[in-house]
């Protein structure tokens, strides 16, 4: 199951404004698209099925539908947290498990915008290695933190960061819904600022493109719909050897502090050339971690704990 939900109008935050934009593509390898997702106030999400035999699109689809069944998600409420996506990931993980005997999971990634004392948030949910970025006031970094053997041996310093792009394993999780021993999502919560742009995207995208390519898209095309459209497109150009699937979802009119909306200063694309943090700096700088919880979803293709999704 593929959707292409629309987006729902901001309802709890009579200032801020979301926009986004959102697509997803077969590729040109795979016979079937085993990615789904969602975007719809206040869900962004994308999950990775694997599996094969169409039993990852049942996954994934499993995944997405646990996650529009969220009582907010009917309402457009910014309530959401991370306790509340965390039953419904378990309940996503268990539906998974019977309907495929465990042969089958899931990655999961997203944002979803909730509000804490009037102002809003960023909650970042992941499991696998499907990914979660964010370009805010000229900064570029990677939420997510991938759960698969390469992090693994990237965090260890025993590879770095280029050659894990390259690496024989580079397809195998460590974690995921429906499929191994780990399920729990990890979260971040981050302050929602003036222009934020989010990219949620399954590893069929960064597969293929670098965070510069990636970058370079999000910094210079304007429309969310056209950024993702653009980074599908590169992505196909690439060699497109996996599904791909994005979504983008730009912030305007967030209120600061004093209860006044702020102006967004424009996208820079050299400024944004800075290095990308390494995901556990990433998290440190931007992010408020918050242990011992899991995520949300969204539908698409992916792979299971310590297994090749391939």
């Amino acid at each position: 199951m593929n959707q292409e939900p629309a987006s729902v109008p901001s309802t709890v935050q009579p200032g801020l404004s979301l926009s986004c934009g959102y697509g997803t593509d077969r590729g040109l390898r795979r016979e079937l698209n085993e990615d789904s997702y969602i975007a719809s106030d206040p869900v962004f999400a994308v999950a990775d099925g694997m599996g094969g035999h169409e039993a990852g699109e049942v996954a994934s689809g499993m995944c997405v539908r646990a996650l529009a069944a969220i009582p907010q998600l009917a309402t457009g409420e910014r309530s959401v947290t991370a306790a509340v996506l965390q039953q419904y990931l378990l309940q996503a993980d268990n539906s998974i498990r019977e309907a495929t005997g465990a042969r089958a999971g899931t990655t999961l990634t997203g944002a979803v915008v909730v509000e804490q004392m009037g102002m809003p948030y960023w909650l970042v949910m992941n499991i696998g290695d499907s990914r979660t970025y964010r370009l805010s006031q000229g900064r570029f970094e990677q939420i997510s933190v991938d759960h698969s053997e390469v992090q693994e041996l990237v965090d260890a310093g025993e590879i770095t960061a280029q050659e894990a792009t390259v690496h024989p394993r580079r397809h195998v999780v460590t974690r995921a819904l429906g499929t191994g021993d780990e399920t729990e999502a990890d979260y971040w919560l981050l302050p929602v600022e003036e222009g934020d742009r989010v990219l949620v995207c399954s590893d069929g995208l960064t597969g293929e493109l670098t965070d510069e390519h990636i970058l370079r898209v999000l910094s210079t095309v304007g429309h969310p719909q056209d950024a993702a459209d653009a980074l599908i497109q590169a992505a196909l150009r690439s060699g497109g050897s996996d599904n791909i699937t994005v979504i983008v979802v730009d912030a305007r009119n967030v209120l600061n502090d004093a209860g006044a909306a702020t102006t967004a200063p424009r996208h820079d694309p050299d400024a944004g050339h800075e290095d990308t943090l390494p995901r556990s700096q990433a998290a440190q700088s931007a992010t408020q971690p918050l242990p011992g919880q899991s995520g949300e979803a969204a539908e698409h293709e992916s792979g299971e704990p310590h297994h090749d999704r391939h």
